[in-house]
């Protein structure tokens, strides 16, 4: 079968919908499938220098991506022109597969459906308009969220399947009217064989955030935590990456005179195992109006790492329900920098805690978001494998199966 996948980001970015799908790609068999990918040539991370997936790689759009509103708007708006010519040019394809970088590509995919007979796919890694609505990006009501919405659950009825990251992402899509027997969960995913666990080194204890700090994470709790303990030699903060709130947390640490905080460029895919192992504590934050709306996926390269998680987010999501079912890590509300105090105390004075979590954490991750795992499902899903499609695969929601 001919496989085209639609993503604004794609290898060599190494964005973490460019490297997913990367991952993907290499998961296809190549002597009974063929994979095209159109992606921009402009890269939103630094260059992954490893060896190409292999696929044939079509690039449209020549705006690079931007943080500004008019910047992204045009970034997004030449990409989505340059792909709907590009993809109505090449050859037809047996299955379209569209992500959701930039908003409502999917309706690229719902076209090549109507009018050339292609399966329609459509992996969500984040649901639009909700988190622009979260984010305070569009008002709930407004002319703009109301068209965005039914364009979208336009597209997300007419597809195939329509692929959620958790649990959390499938609720809001059955909540937006869409058919849940055209709804599969598949969680996101590390590489195992690239992750490995090392040992834990001595010294202060180590909170390290790794990867884009964006709009839909919290900074708050984190900063309050750092003030508190900015004299403290017995924990050190670690920042690897960037994103928009990046630079508000360096201003911040500079304005307060913390001097316990390190902050460090992304690091490559090759580097990664070992910058991870620099942490004792893999931070995840998240807001909790975006539920259901993002998820964060740098937990998977945590637990690949044999770190345990410290996820400063809602109780009720599904990474905390994780966290708790697989005794990995531990679980904030947002706002409780006293809680994270007593926590990062008891670690420190315990360290074994932190070992028998970060072995937990290894465990669960080998057992259910393994590379090898998340993309046999999606393979399924699509109908490139021999496996049953399903509906879901295994849930940590109590009561659910």
């Amino acid at each position: 079968m001919r496989i085209l996948a639609i993503n604004q980001f794609f290898w060599p970015d190494t964005a973490a919908t460019a490297q997913l799908l990367k991952d993907l790609c290499e998961s296809v068999n190549l002597d009974l499938h063929s994979v095209t990918v159109i992606c921009s040539p402009k890269l939103y991370g630094r260059p992954d220098t490893g060896i190409s997936p292999g696929v044939s790689i079509l690039h449209a759009g020549n705006e690079a991506f931007s943080r500004s509103s008019w910047g992204r708007v045009r970034s997004y708006g030449s990409f989505f022109i340059e792909t709907a010519i590009t993809s109505f040019m090449h050859r037809r394809a047996d299955v379209v597969l569209t992500l959701t970088t930039p908003p409502l590509i999917s309706l690229i995919g719902t076209l090549l459906k109507s009018l050339r007979g292609s399966r329609h796919f459509i992996w969500e890694m984040d649901l639009y308009p909700d988190i622009a609505v979260d984010l305070k990006v569009l008002k709930r009501r407004s002319p703009v969220t109301r068209v965005m919405g039914a364009l979208a659950d336009f597209s997300r009825k007419r597809a195939d399947g329509v692929i959620a990251l958790d649990d959390d992402m499938k609720h809001r899509l059955l909540a937006r009217g869409i058919p849940e027997e055209i709804i599969f969960v598949v969680e996101n995913w590390a590489d195992g064989e690239v992750m490995k666990p090392a040992p834990f080194n001595p010294g202060a204890l180590v909170v390290q955030y790794s990867g884009s700090l964006g709009l839909a994470h919290d900074e708050h709790t984190i900063l309050e935590v750092m003030r508190q303990l900015r004299n403290n030699r017995r924990f050190r903060f670690m920042f690897v990456g960037g994103g928009a709130k990046r630079r508000q947390v360096e201003q911040r640490c500079e304005s307060e005179g913390i001097a316990n905080v390190e902050f460090r460029d992304y690091a490559r895919a090759s580097e990664l195992c070992s910058s991870l192992a620099v942490g004792h504590l893999g931070l995840v934050t998240q807001l909790p109006e975006t539920l259901g709306a993002v998820v964060p996926s740098k937990t998977y390269g945590i637990m690949a790492a044999g770190r345990p998680v410290l996820y400063v987010g809602p109780r009720e999501s599904t990474i905390a329900r994780m966290l708790e079912r697989y005794e990995c890590g531990w679980q904030i509300n947002p706002g409780d920098a006293p809680a994270m105090i007593r926590l990062l105390e008891q670690l420190d004075r315990d360290r074994d805690l932190l070992r028998t979590a970060g072995a937990n954490a290894r465990s669960a991750f080998e057992r259910h978001y393994d590379k090898r795992i998340g993309t046999s499902r999606i393979l399924s899903i699509l109908g490139l494998s021999a496996t049953p499609r399903v509906p879901a695969t295994h849930v940590v929601t109590a009561g659910v199966s």
